[in-house]
């Protein structure tokens, strides 16, 4: 009896068990059966109809609510608390193809010449109104109306840390006694009071970050920022933690730090055809061509870097107290001194980082404010690869999947959605597959601007246009419209983005930053980017793609657009 009773207790277990088991297994099926129903119904936007505000969404329900399903809501979620959420932070510890080119360009055309083209666009690249300009190009750029757009007035609650400039820094008072500034002599001189103009240029660059940048368009202490992490003396180096290749921390004399990359490949090299996006190098000219790239687009969301050539023997090997790292310096069979330090991917003898002899170039990017000052929250890109060999992420595969993103918090309100347009041109300009996650500063909530972090996979290949990082801007068809008027601004003949990043580079000491392939790739990719804004404009109407963004500050949206159909004034000095 008692074995009779223990046998139905088991088959009673094992129904109970494969009834949960169906119930998952419906529960995840569903809503794409659902998505498969309604895909067949694909209706298109009338033009005629009311601007969508995808910053306020409105409450349905039944199965055509378009809500996002369980699945959905888990990606897009806040991902701060994962364990490598952080890998990519400056932290002190640890579409298919577009179609031909040239009929894209017609197609600009033709929709600049009608009567709403001619108010909401600039003008074509090859208008034959284009007056040359004289001098510095970049120059004439950086005084055009576009880029001198002021902010609101700052308050407390709109500045990372509130700093009374009349206030005396005391470093007896802060028990600190080594602190110094920099005299005119280059040598340091030690002061009883340091008033916040005196701070070291890092300091004072983390002083000046906001809710709406992270430097302010003219600020001169950015370019004396630049010249300390070319000229300061580095006192201590060791690896940081996390990633996938090589990085070093560098501490400097007057305890500003920074991240080197070291050179990996030559200028000339592209990424092998082979090559996974996530098994790729992280270039150093990369990230100093991003910052550049970022500061043209008017973005500033790129932390200052600089190139810089290092001696591995005095500024590294002998300055280092990590024994890791220390142990894996060599004498190569050519009498260069190498190493490779500890990673997980092309840290190895084979993979070894060589002098000539003991001379290496490399990137230096300044670090922003330490997590215990300034905390940052790290987000999951929603357009996310799925860094697998085989497998593909959702958006590849589900063409409205822009419709979930767009009611899914904080995508739902406020400028995040049209920051990951403007971190998506970005990446497209630069050919960077390689944005896996983003970071905003914890303080400033959800309104925000994006930090654009690890750009070191851009500008592989210059052959090549991997038109898929457009895919969220061509399922989403949305833009601010000051991007979309300074991307106008630079596809213009008299000024031209090549030509642009070309003299900015020219700045940085390990000029050549860029070969001149990569620079004509960006004019090309340019191209296709406002080809995709084309179509979407022609496809839902420009109020529904171009989201105004220029009306509530000091120049309107229609003086910004006059202006810049106006012919650029002739300049010889640079102002940046």
């Amino acid at each position: 009896m008692k074995m009779i009773l223990f046998r139905k207790f088991r088959v009673l277990i094992l129904m109970v068990f494969l009834i949960a088991c169906s119930m998952h297994i419906m529960i995840d099926l569903l809503p794409k059966l659902e998505r498969r129903s309604n895909s067949a119904c694909s209706c298109p936007h009338r033009q005629s109809e009311e601007p969508q505000n995808w910053g306020k969404h409105r409450p349905r329900t039944g199965p055509d609510s378009g809500w996002p399903n369980k699945h959905t809501l888990r990606i897009l979620q806040d991902f701060s608390n994962e364990p490598s959420s952080n890998l990519s932070s400056h932290s002190l510890e640890k579409i298919t193809a577009t179609g031909d080119k040239t009929e894209a360009l017609q197609r600009l055309e033709h929709f600049a010449q009608n009567s709403e083209g001619k108010k909401q666009f600039i003008g074509d690249a090859n208008s034959s109104k284009n007056v040359p300009v004289k001098g510095s190009r970049l120059a004439a750029l950086y005084e055009h109306p576009l880029y001198k757009r002021h902010l609101p007035s700052l308050t407390d609650e709109d500045t990372l840390f509130n700093v009374n400039t009349d206030i005396r820094f005391d470093p007896k008072a802060a028990e600190n006694q080594e602190w110094h500034t920099q005299g005119k002599d280059g040598e340091y001189t030690q002061n009883g009071e340091l008033s916040a103009d005196a701070y070291p240029n890092w300091l004072r660059f983390h002083i000046g970050i906001n809710r709406y940048e992270l430097y302010s368009r003219y600020n001169p202490v950015i370019e004396a920022m630049l010249k300390d992490l070319v000229t300061q003396r580095i006192t201590s180096v060791a690896m940081k933690s996390g990633g996938t290749q090589l990085k070093l921390i560098m501490t400097f004399q007057n305890y500003g730090q920074a991240l080197f990359k070291p050179m990996k490949q030559t200028r000339e090299q592209e990424t092998p055809p082979d090559f996974f996006y996530f098994s790729d190098f992280e270039r150093h000219n990369a990230e100093i061509a991003a910052y550049h790239l970022d500061r043209i687009l008017d973005f500033r969301r790129v932390p200052p870097v600089a190139g810089r050539l290092v001696n591995m023997t005095k500024e590294i090997r002998d300055v280092t107290r990590d024994k890791k790292l220390w142990r894996t310096f060599f004498i190569s069979p050519a009498n260069n001194v190498c190493f490779y330090g500890e990673c997980s991917y092309y840290c190895s003898t084979e993979h070894a980082l060589c002098g000539k002899p003991d001379q290496i170039e490399g990137s230096l990017a300044a670090f922003l404010p330490d997590l215990a000052l300034a905390k940052r929250k790290t987000w999951r890109n929603p357009w996310r690869r799925s860094y697998h060999k085989r497998k593909k992420a959702e958006w590849e595969v589900d063409p409205d999947y822009c419709e979930e993103v767009k009611q899914t918090p904080p995508y739902d309100s406020g400028t995040r959605l049209l920051d990951i347009m403007d971190m998506t041109i970005f990446d497209f300009l630069m050919g960077n597959m390689d944005r896996h996650h983003y970071e905003t500063f914890e303080k400033f909530g959800n309104e925000t601007f994006i930090i654009h972090l690890d750009n070191g996979r851009g500008f592989g290949k210059h052959s090549h246009d991997e038109v898929s990082i457009l895919v969220p801007l061509s399922q989403c068809c949305r833009v601010k419209k000051s991007t979309h008027l300074r991307l106008q601004l630079l596809a213009k003949e008299e000024l031209k983005l090549s030509t642009l990043m070309e003299e900015s580079l020219q700045q940085d000491r390990l000029v050549p930053i860029l070969i001149r392939p990569h620079l004509e790739a960006m004019d090309r990719r340019l191209r296709l980017v406002l080809q995709v804004l084309s179509d979407c404009v022609e496809k839902e109407g420009y109020a529904s793609v171009v989201e105004d963004d220029l009306s509530s500050t000091a120049q309107t949206a229609a003086g910004a657009a006059a202006a810049a159909a106006a012919p650029l004034a002739p300049t010889t000095t640079q102002r940046r």
